[in-house]
Parts: structure tokens; sequence; C-alpha cells
């Protein structure tokens, strides 16, 4: 049985502000970075990202909250741009919210797509489109969420995650810029850091996170949540205007 805060509405999350104690920003990263640096954690572009301090971490209050997003969406705007974003061979923008601060998986799902939502209409208001490399068509196999006209492949954590590599204290969107992945498909370290990263989520927690797929074998929107979604799911999500249609053969 779910507690009232796993039954959250998305549009729930517009009562939220942004006035936060420092102390949340500063446990929020300590906790991160104990989450990345655990021997166990399997994800060597984290570990890799965080060596290199090429990531940038920022607090928020509630996931979904209009405040949030809007402050969110600048945020990601300015990263795009940065040389960071545009350098580094391995670069992240994390997101974490203080609020909810535990949902089921199904409710952060939802809450997760709501903040992408609210993050498009903005793109959308201040005309941006979407990146060109990437389909907007959550079904398309060669989607990826974009943000001013840059592509990202998000990683959602929170505390109830059935999948112990994304289970965090408070719910965190990491948005990780597309490009990086055509880069290292295109240097041939792709596959091998796949593979270690696969054998580590094994050992971790004794199977492969059943959601993963190589790139263009299905949209890669089915694993931004970590829950093992159904067949013929589709997220909550609704391209404003023409968007993007991607090119097929681009990959």
């Amino acid at each position: 049985m779910e507690t009232e805060a796993n039954t959250l509405s998305p549009r729930e999350g517009e009562q939220g502000n942004d006035q936060m104690a420092p102390s949340f920003a500063e446990n929020a990263r300590a906790a991160f970075v104990d989450f990345v640096t655990d021997p166990a954690f399997p994800c060597l572009g984290a570990k890799a990202a965080l060596n290199a301090n090429s990531y940038q971490l920022v607090a928020y209050e509630t996931l979904g909250a209009s405040s949030s997003s809007k402050k969110l969406h600048a945020d990601l705007a300015a990263f795009g741009q940065s040389d960071m974003a545009c350098t580094s061979e391995y670069a992240s923008f994390i997101a974490v919210f203080r609020n909810p601060a535990m949902v089921s998986e199904l409710t952060f799902e939802r809450l997760l797509w709501w903040q992408l939502q609210q993050l498009h209409d903005l793109d959308h208001q201040q005309q941006s489109a979407w990146d060109p490399e990437v389909s907007s068509d959550p079904e398309d196999a060669h989607f990826s969420f974009s943000i001013a006209g840059h592509a990202y492949y998000v990683i959602g954590l929170h505390g109830n995650s059935s999948r112990l590599a994304r289970r965090f204290p408070w719910p965190a969107l990491v948005f990780n810029p597309h490009k990086q992945f055509e880069k290292l498909r295109s240097d041939g370290k792709w596959r091998r850091m796949q593979g270690t990263i696969r054998e580590r989520d094994i050992a971790l927690q004794g199977s492969v996170n059943p959601m993963l797929r190589d790139f263009a074998e299905t949209s890669e929107a089915r694993q931004y949540s970590g829950r093992q979604v159904e067949d013929g799911w589709q997220p909550e999500f609704e391209v404003r205007g023409a968007g993007s249609g991607g090119c097929p053969f681009a990959h």
C-alpha cells in the first residue's frame, strides 16, 4: 500500500518553492559523491565525470514544481553552452530535488515526465528548436530529450528504485549530453565501456537492468525512470509544435 507521498500527482508539485537552506545542497553533493565513489557503483562514466570534476550538481526544492522548472531550464541552457559540456569527454548535470522525499517507482516516473514536459514547454515558449541530431518522438529509437537545442540522455534516481545503481536518498535527474555517447561510439570506446558497466551491474544486483538496450534498438525514453515498463508503454509527454523528426540515418 502506497503512502500519501507515494500517491502525489504531478501537478501537486506546483505547490513547491525554491527557498532552501544551503545545507541541503551541501548534503546532496556529499551524498552524490559517496554514491558514485562507492566501489560497487557500476557506472564508469559517472566515476570519470567525478574524477575529472566535469559535473555540475544543483539542488532544487520540488521535482515538477514550476519554480524548480524555471531555474532548472535556465541552468541546463547555460550548462549546454559551457566549456565543460562542449569539451569534456565525460560531463554531467545533476539536478537533486529535496521533495518529494520518498515515492513509488510509478509515481517517480510520472513526476520525471511531468518535469521533462515543463522543461520542454519552457523551451517551446522560448522558440528553442529540438536538437536536429535526434528525434523528438519518444517512441522513435533515435529519441533523446532536448533542452535549448542540446540533446541529453536522462537518468532518474530515487530512494525506491528497484535498481540498486539508481537508488539515491532524494529524487534526482542526471543529464548526460548525447554527443558524448556519439563520440565514445566513434572512438570505439563505447562497446568496451558498456560491457564493463553491465558486468559491474550484475556483480551489484545479480542481473543487468532489463530496460537497457543498445542505442537505436528501442527508444531510450523507456530507460529514463529506471522502472521496468510494460510492453506498449508510452510516456506522458507531448511535443509542442513541429519539433524535429530526427534523421534515422544519422546514427
